[in-house]
């Protein structure tokens, strides 16, 4: 049985798909454990977190968590880029020392966090990446993931100086990767797409990606969810008997916008639907109970409402986006940033929904709104993703690929 280091950003929906993938190895004997940045904390059940030591010229994680909660599209996504490049600092500076006390066997890195990749080639341990969000590797036509862009394989030239330009944007991040490559004594690495080694995992499947040529540069194994989060379980509220629900869900990146919930809140009431949202604890009681909806809550199980929903308003983050495809329920996608333009493009491109209509226009949303209620044809494909999803194999088919990689 084998320790296993857990490297990955310290956001709440990535430590818990790798908290899925722990629990699971956890069963099957083995000794996972985080490795997180200096204040780095969450929700990681019985795997233990362990931390680098902090510097004093490093950020606060809660800093950085502060500024990804408002990502102002394109350009905040890549100022988090930037903020999370000290974080990488950090982590390759005390990472070797604590991984080498730790024990480690075997690293899985997240994509988005390079220091998994570098950690794993100095200390000559097996690696295994893992994409919880768009996978970043490139493919002819396929947008950055950060952009909401159409599949576009005769436009090479555009996404040739859309990856120039984001690179110069990432210049910090890239910075920080060819230096510790260089004090690591490794092969000169100049961006984050160097540091994705031959051994991938992505919560993505081919059936919700835009096309790649094979064979895929990972393993597709669905969502990671542990068993409690899958399972069915009784709901706070009752359902309703008379109207179909709509479950919305923005995320702690709008989950405290009042306007937001108002909008939708209006627009369900005219579509003739009874709308279900959890603001992630961003609104008080009383904003909360000022909406007209048929229920509202800081969180609810995700899995267990969706199964009753006939359609999703949402950001778009991965957890979300899979796991209303994974119940087959269509998608009304307002995004904001980081992976979310990626999600919606694919949602474009396999006809799974569409993209919410501006807050200023209340009857376009009502009308997308009745329109996604009864769309057979795109609650037929959003069905097929989700048998897709399923046999994907989920925390079991990743945790054997782990495995195989020891």
């Amino acid at each position: 049985m084998a320790r296993i280091a857990f490297v990955c950003p310290p956001f709440a929906a990535h430590l818990a798909s790798f908290r899925a993938l722990g629990e699971e190895l956890g069963r099957r004997g083995h000794q996972p454990f985080f490795l997180l940045n200096a204040d780095g904390q969450g929700s990681t059940g019985a795997i233990p977190i362990h931390h680098v030591p902090a510097r004093a010229e490093d950020p606060a994680v809660a800093r950085v968590l502060a500024n990804a909660e408002r990502p102002a599209g394109l350009v905040g996504t890549l100022r988090t880029i930037a903020d999370s490049a000290a974080l990488t600092d950090q982590l390759c500076a005390g990472g070797r020392q604590k991984l080498t006390e730790l024990g480690a066997e075997l690293i899985v890195g997240d994509q988005l966090e390079p220091a998994g990749a570098l950690l794993a080639q100095a200390l000559g341990l097996p690696f295994v990446g893992l994409a919880c969000a768009v996978p970043i590797d490139p493919a002819p036509g396929v947008p950055l993931p950060f952009l909401d862009w159409p599949y576009e394989p005769k436009a090479e030239a555009k996404h040739r100086r859309t990856a120039a330009i984001a690179r110069t944007l990432s210049r910090r991040q890239n910075r920080v990767i060819a230096l510790w490559a260089e004090r690591f004594g490794l092969s000169p690495h100049a961006s984050l797409q160097d540091c994705l080694g031959p051994h991938q995992l992505a919560q993505m499947v081919r059936g919700f990606d835009l096309p790649r040529p094979e064979p895929l540069p990972f393993v597709p194994v669905g969502p990671l969810r542990r068993p409690e989060e899958l399972a069915d379980r009784s709901l706070p509220f009752r359902l309703p008997a008379d109207r179909p629900l709509v479950f919305a869900s923005m995320g702690t990146l709008l989950g405290g916008e009042i306007k937001v919930w108002r909008a939708l809140a209006a627009a369900c009431r005219t579509a003739g639907a009874a709308l279900v949202l959890t603001h992630g604890g961003r609104l008080n009681d009383a904003d909360s109970q000022s909406l007209d909806v048929h229920h509202a809550a800081g969180f609810l199980p995700y899995r267990p409402v969706l199964r009753h929903a006939t359609l999703c308003i949402t950001h778009g983050g991965s957890n979300t986006v899979l796991d209303t495809l994974s119940c087959g329920v269509p998608l009304l996608v307002r995004p904001v940033g980081f992976d979310q333009p990626g999600n919606l493009a694919r949602i474009r491109h396999h006809g799974l929904g569409e993209a919410l209509a501006p807050l200023r226009r209340p009857k376009a949303i009502a009308e997308q709104i009745r329109r996604l209620l009864t769309d057979d044809a795109t609650k037929a494909r959003c069905r097929a993703v989700a048998v897709e999803l399923a046999d994907a194999g989920g925390a079991a088919r990743a945790a054997d690929e782990v495995e195989a990689a020891l």
